[in-house]
């Protein structure tokens, strides 16, 4: 390879490297708007006050918290986002109405006349074929929110472990949860 060869690929190798600069800055810099209009926007629906000082905190603290973790929230900026923003909006209500169903469950255990002889506490084990982390950590957290279940134990590649109160609530599991979270992650099976 001769001087001029090694100086064109000098120069390449310099310009790419400059366009990653640019496209890393980019990220940043855009993960961190979209973080910042997040917080200081929830900030604001959560607080209800807009006095100046009020504002102005708000405003400080969502800066510093976005300016830290920008970058947890939003490790690779995708375009469907926004559709998994929306799936996971129509999770909730159902989730939440699972958890109602098994507030109910536990209230007939709880007051059932052979109470000690329907409670069967033991470990439940299964796989749910995730890969995304969100798909398992949302799994895992659904399912602790649940009365009557505890994620003791959630791997990367899918495996859980979760404590039941009873034989009813491990047959169900893990049952339409990990369709839903399958469907609001793009992960269905």
């Amino acid at each position: 390879m001769n001087a001029s060869e090694k100086e064109g690929l000098r120069t390449r190798t310099a310009a790419s490297s400059s366009k990653l600069r640019v496209a890393r800055w980019m990220h940043a810099v855009v993960s961190f708007g979209i973080t910042f209009v997040l917080l200081f926007g929830l900030w604001l629906v959560l607080s209800g006050k807009f006095e100046p000082l009020l504002l102005a905190l708000g405003l400080f603290s969502s800066l510093v918290v976005s300016f830290f973790f920008h970058d947890l929230l939003f490790p690779s900026l995708r375009t469907d986002y926004l559709l998994v923003g929306i799936r996971f909006c129509r999770y909730i209500p159902w989730l939440l109405l699972e958890i109602v169903k098994a507030n109910l469950h536990l209230l007939y255990l709880v007051f059932h006349p052979r109470m000690h002889e329907m409670i069967d506490p033991h470990i439940v084990s299964f796989r749910t074929g995730f890969q995304k982390d969100m798909s398992i950590v949302t799994m895992a957290n659904s399912i602790t929110l649940t009365p009557g279940t505890i994620t003791v134990n959630a791997d990367r590649d899918g495996s859980f472990r979760v404590h039941a109160i009873d034989r009813e609530t491990s047959r169900a599991l893990p049952g339409k949860m990990l369709k839903m979270v399958g469907l609001v992650f793009g992960e269905s099976k």
